[in-house]
């Protein structure tokens, strides 16, 4: 039995042993040269305003939440659109609650200002 998964842990082992040399390797040959500008925090081209520890503002998490509900639906709607004729009308009244789900979670969107920018 162990035997059938032996392949399977060898490119795992090489993998993990690749990685681990590369990661070595670019240490030690890698030049280190700090610097200031190299080590500062990057936020959007120009210097930070404040502590990285601030709290973001809601329409980070708005669109993190967009994008969730609209990759949730055209992850779930081509593999159903392509089984329709399979499932028949269960599949379909499914899938309407999903999508009905999903509305609702855009109109809350919609509702919060996800969709207005300043």
């Amino acid at each position: 039995m162990l035997q059938n998964y032996l392949t399977v842990l060898i490119f795992i082992g090489a993998g993990i042993a690749i990685g681990a040399i590369l990661i070595v390797v670019g240490l030690l040959l890698a030049p280190h040269r700090p610097d200031d500008e190299k080590d500062s925090p990057y936020e959007c081209g120009f210097e930070p305003f404040d502590d990285s520890r601030l709290r973001f503002d809601i329409r980070y998490y708005l669109v993190a939440i967009l994008f969730i509900i609209f990759d949730l639906e055209i992850a779930f709607l081509f593999p159903w659109a392509v089984s329709l004729q399979k499932i028949g009308l269960t599949g379909l009244f499914a899938m309407a609650v999903f999508l009905a789900i999903l509305i609702v979670g855009f109109i809350y969107e919609w509702k919060r200002g996800a969709m207005e920018w300043e």
